[in-house]
């Protein structure tokens, strides 16, 4: 579709004021009436329906996304049309994990899974998750967070035997989601934290690395299960605005096993203690 075309469309759904209905030749609204709402003289707009002249300026695609009261999807689509590009970032409310987002990931039996936001809150995660990477349930919020368990000077680095590397990667995908993300106060807030608080975080923040999720390998060595490997995959959670989905999942029947192990020694830690027979 053309960015005439779509105008047109998107105006023709839209329905006349009250009392303004009248008579009319085409339905939605007329040209005019979209000038008016989004500020701009009937000729011009009259022109980019016809497909005339420069391409706008983005705060006049604003102006006409509001105009024309499209959602999100409406809005990208009017920015690629006019401008051959996504419209500017712009701060949003993290969406909630919806239930069916919930049961998406407690799906992945062996496969640990997190949900997480632009600044690593962990907000979802599944029971294998809890079995090999921690009990997300016990910890207070502020600590469901991936740098600063990363960076914790408590968290024992010897379970992870890439942890120069994890903790490198995790904070060049730091800085790309936080840039997709917009202007993000606590984004900014965390990194100053995190700055303060270790010198290995502000030695690696220092090197200025960014990336792009992708599939990678995390290795473990859990003194119960041994070392194992699992891929690292992330996922953007469609309709959710800020959350994205990591899964850990096992490379060979070993690591199947691995996680498996870790997840009977889970069962055992929260199942009722059976209570002893009276003499």
């Amino acid at each position: 579709m053309s960015l005439g075309g779509f105008l047109r469309d998107r105006r023709e759904r839209l329905s006349p004021e009250p009392g303004l209905q009248g008579r009319r030749r085409t339905p939605g609204l007329r040209r005019e009436e979209v000038a008016t709402r989004a500020g701009v003289s009937v000729t011009w707009y009259t022109w980019l329906e016809q497909e005339r002249g420069g391409p706008p300026s983005n705060e006049v695609l604003e102006r006409l996304a509001r105009a024309l009261e499209l959602d999100d999807a409406g809005r990208e689509a009017l920015f690629l049309l006019a401008q051959q590009r996504p419209p500017p970032l712009r701060s949003a409310p993290i969406s909630p994990v919806t239930p069916a987002l919930q049961r998406v990931i407690d799906g992945f039996a062996t496969s640990p899974a997190i949900i997480k936001t632009p600044t690593w809150d962990v907000v979802a995660w599944n029971e294998a998750a809890v079995a090999v990477l921690g009990d997300y349930s016990v910890m207070p919020a502020r600590e469901r967070n991936v740098l600063r368990r990363l960076f914790d000077p408590e968290n024992p680095r010897r379970a992870h035997p890439d942890w120069e590397h994890d903790a490198r990667f995790a904070i060049a995908v730091f800085r790309m989601d936080v840039a997709r993300a917009g202007d993000n106060t606590a984004a900014a807030t965390l990194a100053a934290e995190m700055q303060a608080s270790s010198a290995d975080f502000r030695r690696l923040w220092a090197e200025n690395g960014i990336s792009n999720h992708w599939v990678g390998l995390k290795r473990f060595d859990h003194p119960l299960a041994g070392a194992f490997s699992l891929e690292t995959s992330a996922f953007a959670v469609d309709g959710a605005d800020g959350l994205s989905m990591i899964v850990f999942s096992p490379l060979a029947a070993a690591d199947v096993r691995a996680v498996e192990v870790l997840l009977a020694e889970r069962a055992r830690a929260v199942a009722p203690t059976p209570l002893k027979a009276r003499a």
